[in-house]
């Protein structure tokens, strides 16, 4: 059995009932995406049952879907990527990770320092693209790493590459990682180098994250120890510190993600292939930009009837689910993710089509179903789909 489990990092489809505590009262990244181009055209993902989870201008609501559809809510409190993916993987977190609004505490900073043997730059809440611009001048000066965080829990550093070499970036990086625990114990901390001369720096693709371990057996642990194969796409590797991950495909844009998704399905016999398309989250929704976030829908919509021919050819034995993380609307004044449902599309040839699998109570319900798919012994809070939607399954 193969199985790609697809998320579309920030693709939300509606504000959570609890997402005024977030500040994230009324957001829909979908449905304001569709409004500010005045629709989206995704055919492929529309086919699948996309438009008739929740309105969206520009997808079908009326047409007979060719998968499952649904959509599910986050039971972990917050609205990070490391959380949401932990929940789809069966892990529900009831305590939010740490968050700096007003920086790191001068302990923590002190500490760092004394541990790379440098002063830093920044320690403040900061776009990354701005805080480059910002800071990135008197950084090439002094050779100090550039440090910020955002609503999320992260630990950011910022570093051009011909002044901190990548190499020693992610030095400093694991530096930091292994002290930031206990009560500042952040999801991730994050490398972002890059290149250019001020006024016209751009982050490069060697980007690295430095997860926490996740705090239990995730489904893909299970999987692995049962002796199914599970490949990571994109940063899915750093998501879970590489617990549960037997090979990983690292990309540099969501057309590649889509395009390593091909190879590690090819070269999959047989387990999970999960994977992270980053830049709808990173590109376009922090930095509320609705229309390239809408340009890049459509692109992997166009990219992605490969996938759907190759899960179909599998017949029975082949498997898409197609969800997200978060959201992140582009269209609110807030930079940050947002606390929102997400969607659920399920596809193969064994999966009974045009089925709606309602409102899932948590995201958890995606590690069940992989779990009774696989016929492993993992629990978690989730609640498997499975008997529901696949043919023939008693």
């Amino acid at each position: 059995m193969k199985t790609l489990l697809f998320i579309l990092d920030s693709v939300g489809i509606g504000a959570l009932p609890d997402a005024h505590r977030y500040g994230d009262e009324g957001s829909n990244t979908l449905a304001h995406i569709a409004e500010t181009v005045n629709g989206l055209k995704l055919p492929n993902l529309a086919r699948l049952g996309l438009g008739k989870i929740r309105p969206i201008k520009g997808l079908d609501a009326q047409l007979a879907a060719r998968a499952a559809y649904g959509m599910m809510a986050e039971l972990s409190a917050g609205k990070d990527t490391t959380t949401g993916h932990w929940e789809i993987a069966g892990i529900v977190t009831k305590d939010p990770l740490p968050t700096f609004p007003d920086g790191f505490p001068a302990e923590l900073i002190d500490a760092f320092t004394k541990a790379i043997g440098r002063k830093v730059l920044g320690n403040k809440v900061a776009s990354g693209t701005d805080i480059i611009e910002e800071l990135g001048p008197e950084h090439e000066k002094t050779g100090y790493p550039i440090v910020y965080t955002s609503a999320d829990s992260v630990f950011q550093i910022a570093a051009h590459e011909e002044v901190i070499p990548l190499a020693e970036l992610y030095a400093i990086c694991e530096t930091a990682r292994k002290l930031l625990t206990g009560k500042w114990a952040v999801g991730r901390v994050i490398a972002r180098p890059f290149i250019g001369k001020p006024g016209n720096y751009t982050r490069t693709a060697h980007r690295h994250d430095y997860s926490l371990e996740p705090p239990a057996t995730t489904v893909l642990e299970a999987m692995q120890s049962k002796g199914e194969e599970v490949f990571g796409v994109g940063k899915i590797a750093d998501i879970f510190a590489w617990k549960g991950i037997t090979r990983s495909f690292p990309t540099n844009s969501n057309l590649d993600g889509i395009a390593k998704s091909v190879q590690a399905w090819r070269e999959l016999a047989s387990g999970l292939v999960m994977t992270n398309l980053v830049e709808f989250d990173s590109v376009y929704g922090h930095r509320n930009n609705p229309q390239g976030y809408a340009q890049a829908l459509e692109e992997t919509d166009a990219h992605l009837g490969e996938l759907l021919a190759l899960v179909e050819k599998e017949q029975e034995n082949g498997l898409l689910i197609i969800t997200a993380d978060h959201g992140n609307d582009p269209t609110t004044p807030s930079t940050d993710h947002s606390r929102e449902y997400v969607p659920l599309l399920v596809f193969g040839s064994g999966i009974q089509a045009d089925y709606n699998l309602g409102i899932r109570k948590t995201f958890a319900d995606i590690a069940a179903t992989l779990s009774e798919l696989y016929d492993l012994s993992f629990r978690c809070p989730g609640e498997s789909f499975l008997r529901q939607i696949w043919l023939g399954k008693e």
